[in-house]
């Protein structure tokens, strides 16, 4: 049977286009062409009709291969042209290569034309799948998977360029807004209901703001919108808008009912700033201020606020973990990292995790990092986890095949000495270095890229590991990944716990698994709650998993 082809032929010898035909179809096509030789035919052509290939005349009264080679490609820049000439010659010939051509053939030599076509066909579907692939790759990238909104690292960088444009007549507004109440609807309904709360959410929101104004989800329950070319009062009327539209919205899951609020910090973006650093971190602190105010509401950030100012330096997490340091009450608990298959059954992974106690309760990480982390408390909390963690290590009866994963904060790896001392730490608890994998989020090693690597480099070098956390979680995390040297990515559980359902993350957490296995290196799901997103992770080649369905974390 033969192969259908699309051929459009830029020629102006209807003799030599039917010679060029009775090849095609003498080495087994199908043709269907068109013939043209001026700009108006063959843009009309290109605009009007899918075309498999063009062959185009080189020389030809008032038209030329060149020509036709732009056009092309600025139609269909995947689109193969061959040239088909009785008078180009080589220097010719390789300037219309360099031009964009992908093949000549003499006229007099017509039996390459249907290898060549063959061949560009193909060449031609490999373009455009990597060219696809690419656009995806940028996508994950800048957007958030979730919402389909930009993520934060594509919004801090949008607000960077806003503000190297920034004139002095010119003033911006930023709003952060945090939703109140969300978690009890992941609480009571779980993390599928609370995603599709947030995935309408963002359409609320974007009905709210203006056409040229950027909605971005920052984070869990956190959204921004950079407003553009916006006085204060016009910002405060859309951030009130949004206030009342998320009050006002009804979220029904499974026969139950939702309501939830916003509280919102709003900066006058103006000569003032010159970092995007500065604007967010002035803005986490005017939407704290309206959460500590009675939350649904909206708080200007003014420099000289001695009222916001007051409230961030009582905040209770600061003293609180100031005497656990002191006072050594952190507790350590270990889960186990299972491997997927043979190739790496006999290494025995954990990961080693941090819990306070504050004197009435054990307390999650999640509650008390983000105030250690403001606060610059993480490379002592960090000294404690390490410390304790090797002296565990030591101690222990574990298989000598045996790696211990540790957390480390952004901030904690930006200490010049945090190597020094852990390198004292290995010698003096004689744990071999092997043992021990460091592991720090994907958002920490991009936020500072260059003295990530440089940590990595180090601690490799003392023998440790080096782990990638929540890979995929909304950076740039595809375009940064050859510049550091890690050996685990750790694929973020965000997308592994909801791949049953979910094509899309079972897509993501394929291609990061795919892209990490090319890079060289092992991949670990996160989150893996149950049997069956532990068959997923098999059937798509993951190598580890980690989570409840393997094992519970335990104190040690």
């Amino acid at each position: 049977m033969s192969e259908k082809l699309h051929v459009l032929l830029v020629e102006d010898s209807e003799n030599d286009a039917l010679l060029i035909i009775r090849h095609l179809k003498k080495g087994g096509y199908d043709t269907q062409h068109s013939r043209v030789f001026n700009q108006r035919d063959l843009d009309d052509a290109l605009r009007s009709q899918h075309w498999d290939i063009v062959i185009s005349d080189h020389n030809m009264p008032n038209f030329s291969s060149y020509l036709t080679l732009s056009t092309v490609q600025k139609f269909n820049k995947d689109l193969p042209v061959i040239l088909v000439s009785g008078t180009i010659g080589e220097e010719t010939a390789v300037k219309a290569m360099r031009t964009g051509a992908h093949d000549y053939i003499m006229k007099d030599n017509l039996t390459r034309l249907v290898p060549a076509v063959e061949r560009e066909l193909r060449e031609s579907i490999n373009r455009k799948s990597q060219r696809e692939a690419e656009q995806q790759i940028h996508y994950m990238a800048s957007h958030d998977a979730l919402t389909g909104l930009i993520n934060r690292f594509e919004f801090e960088k949008k607000l960077q360029e806003m503000l190297s444009a920034l004139s002095k007549s010119m003033k911006h507004a930023f709003l952060y807004i945090d939703l109140d109440q969300f978690k009890i609807v992941n609480d009571t309904s779980g993390h599928v209901a609370g995603d599709e709360l947030l995935r309408q959410l963002s359409l609320v929101m974007e009905k709210e703001i203006r056409a040229n104004d950027t909605l971005a989800r920052l984070g869990g329950d956190e959204f921004g919108v950079l407003l553009n070319n916006c006085p204060l009062t016009v910002a405060e009327s859309i951030a009130e808008k949004i206030i009342t539209a998320i009050k006002a919205f009804y979220f029904s899951w499974q026969e139950k009912t939702f309501t939830v609020t916003a509280s919102i910090g709003l900066v006058v973006i103006d000569e003032n700033y010159h970092e995007a650093a500065e604007i967010m971190s002035a803005a986490d602190m005017a939407c704290y201020s309206a959460k500590d105010s009675g939350r649904n509401r909206l708080h200007v950030y003014q420099p000289d606020d001695a009222d916001m100012a007051r409230r961030q330096s009582e905040m209770e997490w600061v003293s609180k973990l100031q005497l656990a340091i002191t006072e050594d009450r952190f507790q350590l608990y270990k889960q186990c990292i299972s491997p997927l298959n043979n190739a790496h059954k006999n290494l025995s992974c954990c990961e080693f995790l941090l819990r306070l106690n504050d004197g009435e309760e054990v307390i999650m990480p999640g509650a008390f990092i983000p105030a250690a982390e403001r606060y610059n408390l993480m490379p002592d909390i960090d000294r404690w986890v390490i410390d304790h963690v090797f002296a565990y290590l030591s101690g222990s009866k574990e298989e000598d095949d045996v790696l211990g994963f540790v957390n480390l904060s952004g901030n904690t790896i930006n200490d010049s000495s945090l190597t020094a001392y852990i390198s004292n730490k290995l010698e003096q608890y004689q744990v071999p270095a092997h043992h021990v994998c460091f592991e720090i989020t994907e958002t920490a090693a991009i936020s500072n890229l260059g003295t990530a690597i440089k940590f990595i480099e180090e601690v490799r070098k003392m023998g440790c590991s080096f782990a990638l956390d929540d890979f995929g979680s909304g950076m740039s995390s595809f375009s940064y990944l050859r510049s550091l040297p890690v050996d685990f990515l750790k694929i973020d559980g965000e997308f592994v716990r909801n791949m049953d359902d979910n094509k899309m993350d079972r897509a993501i957490v394929e291609a990061i698994n795919n892209i990490g296995h090319v890079a060289g290196l092992k991949t670990i799901g996160e989150y893996a709650e149950n049997e069956k997103i532990i068959q997923n992770l098999k059937d798509l080649h993951v190598d580890f998993a980690q989570g409840y369905a393997i094992e519970k974390p335990h104190r040690i």
